[in-house]
C-alpha cells in the first residue's frame, strides 16, 4: 500500500458530458429566443387580434373592431381559393420534401467518398444555397440577361427531358396521378437541387461521424454495400431526418412561388384587408406546425436510438 486511494466516485457537483452538451446548447439558442421575446411575440398578439376583427384604416391609423370567427369562417367557407391552394401546396409540401431529402442524401454519400477535388466538388453544392439567399435572388430577378437566359434553358432542356421521361413513364403503365407527381418533380429538378444545400451539409456531417472501422467489420463479415448502408449509415444518420424534415417543410412554405404567402400577401398589401390576411396567415402557420409535429413523430419512430 502506498497510501494513496483512488476514488471511483464522480464529484459532487460536476455536470456530465451530456448536461454540458445540452447547456452549450441552450447557449447557442439563446439569442433567437431572447430575439423572438422582444421582437415577436406582440407583433404575433396583435396579428391574432386583428384576425379577429375587422380592421378599419383612417388617417388617425388602425381601428380594429372585434367580430369573432368572421374572417375564418370567409377563409373556409366563401374564399374561393384558399382551401384549393392550401390542399395543392401541402400535396406539393409532401412530393417536395421526400424529394429533396432523397436527393440531398444521394449527393452527401457521394460527396463523402475519397477523391480529388473533393472539396471543391463540396463547395459546388453548397453554392445553391449562396444563390438562393435573398440579396442574390433580387439581383437574378431584376436581371432581364439571367431572366432570358433561365427562360431558354427551361425552354429548351427541361421540357424537352420531361417529355421524354412522360412517355417513359406513360409506357410502363404508371397510373396518371403518379405520373403527374413524377412529372412535376423533374419539371422542379433544379428548383429541388437548389432546396437541398443545407441538407447535403447536415447529412454530410453525420455522415462523417460515422467510424470507418464500422464499414472494415462489416466488409470482413461479407457485407455487401447495400447491406451496410441499411445497417449501418443510414441508422447512425436517422436522427438528423427529422432536422431536415423540419427545415425543409419551413423552407417550402416560406418560399416566394407559394401561392398561399403571395395571397396573404396580395389581401393585406393592395387590398389592405389586415383582418382576412391575419386569419389566412394564423390558419397557414398553424397547419404548418401541425405537418411538422406529425412528420416528427412518424419519424421519431424509426429513429434508432442506441446510435445517439
Amino acid at each position: 500500500m502506498t497510501g494513496i486511494e483512488i476514488s471511483a466516485k464522480p464529484r459532487r457537483g460536476r455536470l456530465t458530458i451530456r448536461a454540458r452538451r445540452e447547456i452549450y446548447g441552450y447557449l447557442f439558442i439563446a439569442p433567437f429566443i431572447i430575439g423572438f421575446l422582444v421582437f415577436l411575440i406582440q407583433p404575433l398578439i396583435d396579428s391574432l387580434w386583428m384576425s379577429l376583427c375587422d380592421v378599419q384604416i383612417d388617417a388617425q391609423g388602425i381601428h380594429p373592431l372585434y367580430w369573432g370567427l368572421t374572417n375564418y369562417n370567409k377563409a373556409f367557407n366563401i374564399d374561393p381559393d384558399f382551401r384549393r391552394m392550401m390542399t395543392e401546396e401541402v400535396g406539393r409540401m409532401v412530393t417536395h420534401t421526400l424529394a429533396i431529402l432523397v436527393v440531398s442524401l444521394v449527393i452527401a454519400i457521394i460527396l463523402n467518398q475519397e477523391f480529388k477535388g473533393r472539396a471543391f466538388v463540396r463547395a459546388v453544392f453548397f453554392l445553391p444555397v449562396i444563390l438562393s439567399s435573398g440579396v442574390l435572388v433580387g439581383l437574378e430577378n431584376n436581371n432581364s440577361l439571367m431572366n432570358s437566359i433561365q427562360n431558354m434553358v427551361q425552354s429548351n432542356a427541361s421540357i424537352h427531358l420531361s417529355d421524354s421521361m412522360v412517355e417513359i413513364l406513360r409506357l410502363s403503365g404508371i397510373g396518371t396521378e403518379a405520373m403527374d407527381i413524377v412529372e412535376s418533380l423533374i419539371n422542379e429538378v433544379q428548383s429541388i437541387v437548389m432546396s437541398s444545400g443545407i441538407q447535403i451539409i447536415v447529412f454530410l456531417t453525420g455522415l462523417q461521424a460515422i467510424p470507418r472501422s464500422l464499414y472494415e467489420a462489416a466488409d470482413v463479415e461479407g457485407c455487401t454495400k447495400w447491406e451496410s448502408f441499411w445497417k449501418i449509415t443510414f441508422p447512425v444518420i436517422s436522427p438528423l431526418l427529422i432536422v431536415n424534415i423540419i427545415y425543409t417543410i419551413i423552407d417550402f412554405f416560406m418560399k416566394t412561388d407559394n401561392q398561399i404567402m403571395d395571397k396573404i400577401s396580395t389581401t393585406m398589401v393592395v387590398k389592405m384587408d389586415y383582418g382576412f390576411a391575419s386569419a389566412m396567415a394564423w390558419v397557414y402557420f398553424l397547419i404548418v406546425i401541425a405537418l411538422i409535429g406529425v412528420s416528427s413523430l412518424i419519424v421519431s419512430k424509426g429513429v434508432v436510438r442506441s446510435y445517439d
